[in-house]
This record gives C-alpha cells, structure tokens and sequence, in this order.
C-alpha cells in the first residue's frame, strides 16, 4: 500500500532521457518515515495513518509528544503527517515506509511551503506594470487607483495591494517520478516542487485525499 511519505528537498538538477534530451529534475531525499499511529472509525471517526519524520533531540520534544511516540517505539521525531486511507490492515504500529513504496513512471503530489520573500511590493508581488520614469513623474512603482473616490468610498476586498509573498503552503501535482534510489533514499521527480533546499515535503500518490498536518 503506497500511503505517501515526507523528505526534503535537496536541489535541482537535469535527467537525461532515452533520447538524450536535458529533463530539468528535483531531488528529493524522502524517509524512511515511522508509523506513530494507526486511526480507525471505532476510536477516532476516521480511518488514518499517521507517520513522522527528522529526527530531534528528545529534549526539544515536549512530554505529551514523547509519550506519544513511546506508543509506537519510534525515536524523537520531528514531523507529524497522517493521511486519509480506506483501512489500515496490513498496516503495524513503528513500522518504516521507504521510497520503495514509490516507483519509476509512477504520478505524484508534492505539497511544500512556497519561499518566503517578506513583504513585497505591486510590482514584485503581482506583476504590475511599472509607471512612466520620466522626470516629473510621481507613481513609478505606486500601485494607482485602489477604488471609487465617491463618498462613501472603500477598498473592496481582494484588492491586490502590497504585503506577504510567498510562504504559504501550495501542491504541484500529477509530476512524474524518474528514479527510485532506495538505497539512499531519494526521489527523482520531473519538475520542480515548492519550496527552497532543505524544506519540509509532502509526497503522495497522485489523486489522493491530502496530508492533513498533526503539529
């Protein structure tokens, strides 16, 4: 049963294929996970698996966390995920899901935080056009009319406007995987996934309900 796992991003780099073409790739370094927890509609509501992921110093995990854990023997985890799934038979308490879940060929979901760029203006944020540069001019960068000057007048919501940009959670979907190296487990994914090197990732089958976050 392939559930989904999470890794981190390592980088991007290019896959040649068997017609020698240039494939622009990311690599993805993805477990082992633990199963911490086996859900059921009996005792939860549900039916769901939740795995973990990274390790961590125990002292950085709170009591609560590491008793947890201890119910499945797993080591200090970092990451919690569960996942929505049909039944959990076959499934047993502690046990490691690897990339050998995956396969060459096979469609995925990746879900990652976006990078985060601080607040941003009209122009860096939402591709505006700049204004005119000549000597005299006073709205190069401003964003120009915001609403109605009539009385009363406001800014209707969903304006576009300057703030936050990026750092919000997104999913590509339907990429490809390319290779399989259980042996150090990594993903060979076409494409690229949100998120800079070293940031959290969520893998799973193409299609799937989504991971729903535990911590």
């Amino acid at each position: 049963m392939s559930i989904g796992i999470l890794g981190k991003k390592l980088g991007m780099s290019q896959f040649f294929d068997e017609e020698g073409r240039s494939v622009p790739v990311t690599v993805i370094e993805a477990g082992p996970c633990r199963i911490t927890q086996l859900k059921s509609e009996d005792t939860d509501g549900y039916t769901a698996v939740q795995v973990g992921f990274g390790d961590i110093r125990e002292k950085l995990v709170n009591k609560p966390a590491r008793g947890h854990l201890a119910k499945s023997g797993s080591e200090p985890l970092r990451h919690l995920r569960e996942y929505r799934v049909d039944a959990v038979d076959g499934l047993e308490l502690g046990a490691a899901i690897t990339v050998a879940a995956f396969e060459a060929g096979q469609k995925v979901d990746v879900s990652g935080d976006t990078i985060g760029r601080g607040f941003a203006g009209y122009q860096k944020r939402h591709g505006f056009s700049r204004g005119p540069m000549s000597h005299g001019s006073k709205n190069h960068r401003e964003p120009g009319s915001t609403g109605a000057g009539t009385t009363p007048g406001r800014v209707y919501p969903g304006k576009r406007m300057a703030g936050r940009y990026g750092g919000k959670q997104i999913t590509t979907r339907g990429l490809t995987i390319l290779k399989v190296d259980a042996e150090r487990n990594l993903l060979v994914v076409k494409g690229s996934v949100p998120g800079k090197p070293g940031a959290l990732l969520d893998i799973r089958p193409a299609n799937r309900v989504g991971a729903k976050a535990a911590n």
